[in-house]
Protein backbone atom coordinates (compact mmCIF):
# COMPACT_ATOMS: atom_id res chain seq x y z
CA UNK A 1 0.00 0.00 0.00
CA UNK A 2 1.24 3.46 -1.05
CA UNK A 3 1.54 6.12 1.51
CA UNK A 4 -0.82 8.20 -0.61
CA UNK A 5 -3.38 5.64 -0.22
CA UNK A 6 -3.18 5.27 3.40
CA UNK A 7 -5.23 6.69 6.17
CA UNK A 8 -3.07 6.01 9.27
CA UNK A 9 0.24 4.16 9.32
CA UNK A 10 2.08 3.06 12.34
CA UNK A 11 5.67 2.67 10.94
CA UNK A 12 7.72 0.19 13.35
CA UNK A 13 6.84 1.40 16.72
CA UNK A 14 7.62 0.87 19.64
CA UNK A 15 6.29 1.46 23.00
CA UNK A 16 6.89 0.69 26.41
CA UNK A 17 5.95 1.67 30.27
CA UNK A 18 8.49 1.79 33.58
CA UNK A 19 6.34 -0.25 36.49
CA UNK A 20 6.85 0.94 40.27
CA UNK A 21 9.39 -1.27 40.61
CA UNK A 22 11.51 0.56 37.77
CA UNK A 23 12.17 -2.28 35.33
CA UNK A 24 10.55 -1.86 31.54
CA UNK A 25 7.77 -3.53 29.65
CA UNK A 26 7.48 -3.27 26.27
CA UNK A 27 3.87 -3.92 25.39
CA UNK A 28 4.94 -3.71 21.33
CA UNK A 29 8.05 -3.81 19.81
CA UNK A 30 9.03 -2.64 16.34
CA UNK A 31 5.26 -3.05 14.81
CA UNK A 32 4.07 -1.59 11.26
CA UNK A 33 0.73 -1.47 10.25
CA UNK A 34 -1.30 0.68 8.15
CA UNK A 35 -5.00 1.55 7.62
CA UNK A 36 -6.05 2.41 3.77
CA UNK A 37 -8.50 5.07 2.71
CA UNK A 38 -11.80 3.79 3.50
CA UNK A 39 -10.53 0.62 4.78
CA UNK A 40 -12.00 -1.63 7.72
CA UNK A 41 -9.29 -2.77 9.30
CA UNK A 42 -9.53 -5.03 12.09
CA UNK A 43 -6.64 -6.17 15.20
CA UNK A 44 -7.18 -9.28 17.04
CA UNK A 45 -4.77 -11.38 18.88
CA UNK A 46 -4.48 -13.09 23.04
CA UNK A 47 -5.37 -10.93 25.67
CA UNK A 48 -2.69 -8.23 26.91
CA UNK A 49 -0.95 -8.51 23.20
CA UNK A 50 -1.18 -4.44 23.16
CA UNK A 51 -4.31 -3.87 21.11
CA UNK A 52 -5.28 -0.83 22.81
CA UNK A 53 -1.91 0.04 23.18
CA UNK A 54 -1.65 0.25 19.27
CA UNK A 55 -4.88 2.80 19.03
CA UNK A 56 -3.67 4.79 21.97
CA UNK A 57 -0.51 5.20 19.55
CA UNK A 58 -3.05 6.46 16.94
CA UNK A 59 -4.86 8.50 19.17
CA UNK A 60 -2.01 10.79 19.95
CA UNK A 61 -2.33 9.22 23.46
CA UNK A 62 0.59 7.38 23.79
CA UNK A 63 3.73 8.45 22.38
CA UNK A 64 5.97 5.64 20.62
CA UNK A 65 9.72 5.49 22.27
CA UNK A 66 10.19 4.84 18.85
CA UNK A 67 9.34 4.70 15.29
CA UNK A 68 6.46 6.82 13.99
CA UNK A 69 2.99 7.27 13.48
CA UNK A 70 1.89 8.63 10.19
CA UNK A 71 -1.50 10.43 9.85
CA UNK A 72 -2.30 11.06 5.86
CA UNK A 73 1.39 10.65 5.14
CA UNK A 74 2.22 13.35 8.19
CA UNK A 75 4.19 12.64 11.34
CA UNK A 76 1.54 12.57 14.25
CA UNK A 77 2.86 15.58 16.93
CA UNK A 78 0.32 15.22 19.99
CA UNK A 79 -3.13 14.24 19.84
CA UNK A 80 -4.85 13.09 15.93
CA UNK A 81 -7.47 15.78 15.14
CA UNK A 82 -8.03 13.64 12.41
CA UNK A 83 -9.50 10.50 14.57
CA UNK A 84 -12.62 9.81 16.41
CA UNK A 85 -12.29 7.45 19.53
CA UNK A 86 -14.63 5.14 20.47
CA UNK A 87 -14.31 3.19 23.96
CA UNK A 88 -15.25 -0.48 25.29
CA UNK A 89 -16.97 1.28 28.42
CA UNK A 90 -19.36 4.09 27.98
CA UNK A 91 -17.79 7.69 28.01
CA UNK A 92 -21.32 9.77 28.14
CA UNK A 93 -21.81 12.45 31.01
CA UNK A 94 -24.22 11.18 32.82
CA UNK A 95 -25.40 14.79 34.06
CA UNK A 96 -26.31 15.61 30.02
CA UNK A 97 -29.29 14.14 27.82
CA UNK A 98 -28.41 11.70 24.76
CA UNK A 99 -29.15 15.11 22.88
CA UNK A 100 -26.62 17.14 24.75
CA UNK A 101 -23.95 14.60 24.76
CA UNK A 102 -24.22 13.97 21.05
CA UNK A 103 -23.87 18.25 20.75
CA UNK A 104 -20.50 18.34 23.05
CA UNK A 105 -17.94 18.13 20.24
CA UNK A 106 -19.47 20.74 18.37
CA UNK A 107 -20.44 23.30 20.97
CA UNK A 108 -16.50 22.50 22.01
CA UNK A 109 -15.71 23.63 18.04
CA UNK A 110 -17.63 26.58 18.79
CA UNK A 111 -20.46 25.69 17.13
CA UNK A 112 -23.99 27.74 18.16
CA UNK A 113 -25.95 26.19 20.34
CA UNK A 114 -29.40 25.87 18.16
CA UNK A 115 -26.95 24.16 14.96
CA UNK A 116 -25.36 21.92 17.25
CA UNK A 117 -28.71 20.63 18.31
CA UNK A 118 -30.17 20.36 15.26
CA UNK A 119 -27.30 17.74 14.13
CA UNK A 120 -27.48 16.21 17.18
CA UNK A 121 -30.97 15.53 16.59
CA UNK A 122 -30.47 14.76 12.73
CA UNK A 123 -27.11 11.92 14.14
CA UNK A 124 -29.91 10.90 16.85
CA UNK A 125 -32.05 9.64 14.06
CA UNK A 126 -29.71 8.45 12.26
CA UNK A 127 -29.03 5.73 14.82
CA UNK A 128 -32.73 5.60 15.59
CA UNK A 129 -32.84 7.28 18.63
CA UNK A 130 -34.74 10.55 17.56
CA UNK A 131 -37.59 9.42 20.27
CA UNK A 132 -35.08 9.96 23.07
CA UNK A 133 -32.98 13.15 22.68
CA UNK A 134 -34.20 14.08 26.30
CA UNK A 135 -33.30 10.72 27.93
CA UNK A 136 -29.92 10.35 30.45
CA UNK A 137 -27.62 7.69 30.19
CA UNK A 138 -28.94 6.15 33.13
CA UNK A 139 -32.28 5.87 31.32
CA UNK A 140 -31.13 4.19 28.07
CA UNK A 141 -30.18 0.31 27.71
CA UNK A 142 -26.68 -0.73 26.87
CA UNK A 143 -27.34 -0.65 23.27
CA UNK A 144 -28.79 2.73 23.24
CA UNK A 145 -26.11 4.12 25.25
CA UNK A 146 -23.15 2.89 22.45
CA UNK A 147 -25.77 4.71 19.48
CA UNK A 148 -25.16 7.68 21.69
CA UNK A 149 -21.37 7.37 21.59
CA UNK A 150 -21.94 6.41 18.15
CA UNK A 151 -23.38 9.47 16.77
CA UNK A 152 -21.11 11.35 19.11
CA UNK A 153 -18.33 10.16 17.70
CA UNK A 154 -19.48 10.16 13.83
CA UNK A 155 -21.53 13.77 14.00
CA UNK A 156 -17.32 15.17 14.19
CA UNK A 157 -16.97 13.49 10.72
CA UNK A 158 -13.30 12.53 11.64
CA UNK A 159 -11.44 10.79 8.70
CA UNK A 160 -10.09 8.27 10.95
CA UNK A 161 -12.22 6.02 13.09
CA UNK A 162 -10.37 4.28 16.24
CA UNK A 163 -12.58 1.41 17.76
CA UNK A 164 -11.75 -0.55 21.40
CA UNK A 165 -13.91 -3.44 21.47
CA UNK A 166 -16.90 -0.74 21.36
CA UNK A 167 -19.52 -3.68 21.61
CA UNK A 168 -18.21 -6.31 23.73
CA UNK A 169 -20.43 -5.84 26.89
CA UNK A 170 -23.19 -5.98 25.17
CA UNK A 171 -25.92 -8.99 24.53
CA UNK A 172 -25.76 -11.45 21.50
CA UNK A 173 -28.81 -9.79 20.08
CA UNK A 174 -28.04 -6.23 20.79
CA UNK A 175 -24.08 -6.60 19.34
CA UNK A 176 -25.56 -8.22 16.10
CA UNK A 177 -27.52 -5.39 16.00
CA UNK A 178 -25.21 -2.68 16.72
CA UNK A 179 -22.62 -4.32 14.33
CA UNK A 180 -25.34 -4.05 11.37
CA UNK A 181 -25.69 0.03 12.22
CA UNK A 182 -22.02 0.49 12.50
CA UNK A 183 -21.47 -1.46 8.92
CA UNK A 184 -24.80 0.84 6.98
CA UNK A 185 -23.22 3.94 9.06
CA UNK A 186 -19.80 3.09 7.60
CA UNK A 187 -21.09 2.55 4.05
CA UNK A 188 -22.69 6.00 3.74
CA UNK A 189 -19.06 7.37 3.37
CA UNK A 190 -16.41 4.81 4.25
CA UNK A 191 -14.00 6.30 6.56
CA UNK A 192 -10.83 4.78 7.33
CA UNK A 193 -11.68 2.41 10.78
CA UNK A 194 -8.90 0.68 13.32
CA UNK A 195 -11.00 -1.97 14.85
CA UNK A 196 -9.77 -4.02 18.15
CA UNK A 197 -11.33 -6.88 18.95
CA UNK A 198 -11.31 -10.34 20.86
CA UNK A 199 -14.00 -11.79 18.33
CA UNK A 200 -12.48 -13.03 14.98
CA UNK A 201 -16.02 -13.34 14.11
CA UNK A 202 -16.83 -10.07 14.39
CA UNK A 203 -13.59 -9.08 12.75
CA UNK A 204 -14.39 -10.99 10.05
CA UNK A 205 -17.70 -9.80 9.64
CA UNK A 206 -16.79 -6.33 9.70
CA UNK A 207 -13.39 -6.11 8.05
CA UNK A 208 -11.65 -5.53 4.48
CA UNK A 209 -8.83 -6.74 6.58
CA UNK A 210 -7.55 -8.66 9.59
CA UNK A 211 -4.49 -8.56 11.30
CA UNK A 212 -2.89 -10.96 13.52
CA UNK A 213 -0.75 -9.88 16.76
CA UNK A 214 1.61 -11.86 18.46
CA UNK A 215 1.25 -13.28 21.96
CA UNK A 216 2.75 -10.23 24.29
CA UNK A 217 4.93 -8.71 25.47
CA UNK A 218 6.93 -7.09 22.74
CA UNK A 219 3.70 -8.01 20.55
CA UNK A 220 3.93 -6.80 17.12
CA UNK A 221 1.41 -8.26 13.49
CA UNK A 222 2.59 -11.46 13.00
CA UNK A 223 -0.09 -12.07 9.70
CA UNK A 224 -2.97 -10.18 8.05
CA UNK A 225 -5.56 -11.81 5.91
CA UNK A 226 -7.82 -10.09 3.12
CA UNK A 227 -11.52 -10.21 3.69
CA UNK A 228 -13.41 -11.14 0.54
CA UNK A 229 -16.65 -11.56 1.56
CA UNK A 230 -19.39 -9.46 -0.21
CA UNK A 231 -20.64 -5.99 0.77
CA UNK A 232 -23.21 -4.46 1.95
CA UNK A 233 -23.04 -7.66 4.48
CA UNK A 234 -25.26 -8.97 7.63
CA UNK A 235 -22.97 -9.71 10.45
CA UNK A 236 -25.36 -13.15 11.23
CA UNK A 237 -26.13 -13.79 7.66
CA UNK A 238 -22.39 -13.64 6.63
CA UNK A 239 -21.67 -15.99 9.07
CA UNK A 240 -23.35 -18.77 7.46
CA UNK A 241 -21.08 -18.23 3.91
CA UNK A 242 -18.53 -20.83 3.03
CA UNK A 243 -15.56 -18.51 2.36
CA UNK A 244 -16.02 -16.72 5.86
CA UNK A 245 -15.94 -20.39 7.34
CA UNK A 246 -12.51 -20.56 5.51
CA UNK A 247 -11.02 -17.47 6.32
CA UNK A 248 -12.03 -17.92 9.75
CA UNK A 249 -10.29 -21.42 9.52
CA UNK A 250 -6.96 -20.18 8.41
CA UNK A 251 -7.14 -16.89 10.63
CA UNK A 252 -7.49 -19.11 13.94
CA UNK A 253 -4.94 -21.37 12.94
CA UNK A 254 -2.61 -18.71 13.52
CA UNK A 255 -4.51 -16.72 16.37
CA UNK A 256 -4.63 -20.13 17.91
CA UNK A 257 -0.65 -20.45 17.93
CA UNK A 258 -0.50 -17.21 19.96
CA UNK A 259 -3.28 -17.28 22.19
CA UNK A 260 -1.44 -21.08 23.38
CA UNK A 261 1.66 -18.80 23.96
CA UNK A 262 0.44 -16.54 26.04
CA UNK A 263 -1.38 -18.57 28.24
CA UNK A 264 1.84 -20.73 28.49
CA UNK A 265 3.96 -17.59 29.45
CA UNK A 266 1.15 -16.67 32.05
CA UNK A 267 0.88 -20.12 33.20
CA UNK A 268 5.53 -19.82 33.51
CA UNK A 269 5.13 -16.59 35.38
CA UNK A 270 2.34 -17.98 37.91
Amino acid sequence: MSAAGEALRLERITCAFTGRDGTRYEAVRDATLAVGAHEFVSVVGPTGCGKTTLLNAAAGLLSPVSGQVLVQGVPLTGINAEAGYLFQADALMPWKTALDNVAVGLLLRGVAMREAHERAREWLGRVGLRAFADRFPHELSGGMRKRVALAQTLILDPKLLLMDEPFSALDVQTRSLMENELLALWQLDRKSVLFVTHDLEEAIALSDRVIVLSAGPASRPVAEFAIDLKRPRDVAEVRLVPDFLDVHRSIWACLREEVSRAHAASAATA
